[in-house]
């Protein structure tokens, strides 16, 4: 057959051919996709729901945290006109897309992208992000992808009703006070169920009958005890007794508050509860970004290349999705304008690929530091059983290589604020690579990310005082503008004065203590008031 007969032959059986794009050709460039990735690469997806949006769309979905059903509130307009300037502008992008963890899959794009944008988008977002949610542990513990759209739903009306029958700013206040504190208002751990009044009397009956069946008569003989110790002692005990009632100490504050508060109305209280809700959902996203986003461009990169390996896509979409590709894993150098640590679709797919490089073609090192899966030729297998098991945490722990070390020239400093100077303490040999992968692990963890404060005292039956105590790591301080300004908001939905107590967590000691009260928020005596909380947890 003459060359160009090849040639036109060749091109017939592509799927598309230049950068515009219509519906048919989305659905045939998805059926090819899903072809690939359900039969060849063995992903298990949620149904999939393509929507196309307007680029003004895709900025408020931005400013919604991108569901596509959401209550109102003034921050979600802030929000969105900074964003719609910033990209007027030209100091900032749009993404290729939004993908929403629910059944069935819902993923934006733009109809704006050329088609090749569109095949990577959906084999990145429907295929990559759809199969990470479907099956890691983490969203399976903590979301219900079949119920978020009709809760959002529920959230959007009933807050809209709050609105018409309390008044716009008194749900705007209650809004405000919990959207400061929602990053602290998820569940951490699996909740124990809370005991019923008559299993707990029903265990203190118990335990009183063991003490007196295991009572020794020669503590008869002990002169017995002061009775200016009585009062006291009762005292620990029913304090005592009120922190175990409350379930304290709590880590999750909104739900503290929607439960104990003692001055919210119920539909504040529901409230509370929604917002709480939405974080929960968004919680496993914020634990798995590297490996979310890993999954999904060693997914989006595999598939395009078997279109290519298939004759379904041409030479010119294949190098417009190298240069797209290129762009969203590159990796600025430190002393570059646009460096913000390290990028989490580049850190991810690196290691995606990495591992494949190891069960298919490993070194020495590689059978020395990963034996179990060293030239498997289970990629496959191995990439998915890390999807559904780990996190960024844990992930990286177990399999950032020294290979992958050396390749993003990562290194240790040893910052103590204590010292003049930085030391580097961990370089690219086998002491320095476990302590390179420990350090970097440790900075996905969620006290990394995010505050640890828990509730650990409530004076219910006395002036109604709410301690926090917030666990310093690392030596890392909370800002105290941020911390002034929370503390007010809480005060707004516990109605009472509220104390937050700096500890920190390697020695146990207080170093800092805020009181918020109705003349506003001042330092306090910090042994005073830890004692007073301390009490609590006896």
């Amino acid at each position: 057959m003459p060359a160009a007969k090849q040639q036109k032959s060749r091109i017939e059986n592509f799927l598309y051919t230049g950068k515009d794009w219509d519906f048919d050709t989305l659905k045939r460039s998805l059926d090819a996709i899903e072809e690939i990735a359900v039969e060849e690469m063995g992903l298990d997806v949620y149904p999939n729901q393509i929507e196309v949006i307007t680029a003004e769309q895709m900025l408020d979905a931005y400013s919604t945290v991108g569901l596509p059903l959401m209550y109102k509130h003034w921050s979600f307009g802030k929000s969105f006109v900074r964003n719609e300037s910033m990209y007027r502008k030209g100091d900032t992008g749009l993404a290729y897309e939004i993908v929403i963890n629910a059944n069935p899959c819902i993923s934006y794009i733009m109809e704006e992208n050329s088609i090749t944008m569109q095949v990577m988008v959906m084999a990145h977002a429907a295929f990559g992000h759809n199969h990470f949610f479907k099956n890691n542990h983490l969203f399976q513990q903590w979301t219900d992808a079949s119920a978020i759209l009709d809760y959002m739903q529920y959230a959007r009306d009933y807050i809209a009703q709050c609105e018409e029958r309390h008044g716009l700013d008194a749900v705007e206040a209650i809004l405000d006070a919990a959207h400061a504190i929602r990053e602290n208002g998820v569940d951490r751990y699996t909740r124990i169920p809370t005991k019923s009044e008559a299993e707990l009397k029903s265990r203190d009956a118990r335990r009183l009958d063991h003490e007196r069946d295991n009572y020794n008569d020669l503590w008869r003989t002990l002169p017995p005890l002061d009775d200016s110790e009585t009062p006291e002692k009762e005292e620990q005990q029913r304090k005592a007794a009120l922190a175990t009632r409350l379930g304290l100490p709590e880590s999750n504050l909104l739900y503290m508050l929607e439960k104990q508060s003692p001055v919210l109305d119920g539909w504040q209280r529901e409230i509370l509860r929604i917002v709480r809700t939405t974080a929960q959902y968004f919680y496993p996203q914020k634990q798995t970004k590297v490996m979310n986003e890993g999954c999904a461009c060693f997914c989006h990169y595999e598939i395009m290349n078997r279109l290519y390996d298939k004759g379904l896509i041409g030479d010119g979409a294949m190098l417009e999705f190298i240069d797209y590709h290129s762009r969203v894993i590159a990796q600025p150098s430190f002393d570059s304008r646009g460096y913000g640590g390290l990028n989490p679709y580049a850190l991810g797919f690196a290691m995606m690929q990495d591992i494949k490089r190891i069960c298919e073609e490993p070194t020495d090192e590689d059978r020395e530091w990963f034996p179990d899966i060293s030239g498997c030729n289970k990629t496959m297998h191995v990439l998915k059983d890390a999807w559904r098991n780990y996190r960024d945490e844990s992930f990286i722990l177990q399999f950032l290589s020294p290979h992958l070390i050396r390749k993003f020239r990562l290194f240790q400093v040893h910052d103590d604020s204590n010292e003049e100077t930085l030391l580097v303490n961990a370089i690219h040999n086998a002491q320095g690579y476990r302590s390179i992968r420990r350090a970097l692990s440790k900075s996905y963890t969620v006290t990394a990310m995010e505050l640890d404060i828990q509730v650990v005292g409530a004076a219910m039956d006395d002036d109604r005082t709410l301690t926090l105590k917030h666990m310093m790591h690392d030596q890392i301080p909370a800002k105290s503008s941020e911390a002034r300004r929370v503390l007010e908001q809480v005060r707004v939905l516990w109605g009472f004065d509220v104390v937050l107590l700096t500890e920190d967590a390697a020695t146990g000691e207080i170093l800092d203590g805020l009181k918020c009260t109705n003349e506003g928020v001042a330092k306090i005596n910090t042994e005073e008031e830890s004692e007073a909380a301390e009490l609590c947890l006896v």
